[in-house]
């Protein structure tokens, strides 16, 4: 989900609510405190020189069981950190949360609220890593025999 994304479900939105990959929800009294721009400059396994950007949230939740986000608060906030941070807001947004340790999650949205989704590592060499490629798994009872290869009792072939 990219920024823009994000801003048009907050117009829609009467709260703000952000579900957890285990089904609960981030405690409501919870504060953005950081909008930022990430740049990441890496080289992967296989030598290539890699470009990556994106938009950071930090969700933090403190001893103010009373706070309560308002969409338009956020929105403002994502307004003010476009301006002064230059953002491009067709770069996709990542969250972060503190559980057991700092997650970095994804950003959907479905019924109205938005879901945290679980980010994952992957060789992005993989054809220079020596990293054979998946084999397709087949179920024996959906291969079909060709009627002049195949052996038959009684046909002779064994």
């Amino acid at each position: 989900m990219n920024l823009r994304d994000v801003k048009l479900a907050l117009s829609s939105m009467d709260q703000i609510a952000f579900q957890l990959p285990d089904g609960q929800f981030v405690p409501a009294h919870f504060h953005v405190t950081e909008v930022g721009r990430v740049a990441k400059n890496f080289i992967d396994c296989g030598g290539t020189l890699r470009n990556e950007q994106s938009i950071s949230f930090q969700l933090w939740e403190a001893d103010d069981f009373d706070h309560r986000l308002a969409p338009q608060k956020l929105k403002s906030i994502i307004e003010l950190s476009e301006t002064l941070l230059s953002l491009d807001d067709s770069l996709p947004v990542t969250v972060e949360y503190q559980g057991d340790t700092i997650g970095q999650y994804h950003l959907a949205v479905q019924n109205g609220h938005f879901v945290l989704e679980n980010t994952k590592t992957a060789c992005l060499a993989q054809d220079q890593c020596g990293i054979p490629a998946p084999k397709p798994k087949i179920r024996l009872r959906d291969l079909t025999v060709a009627s002049d290869s195949s052996c038959t009792p009684g046909g002779g072939c064994c």
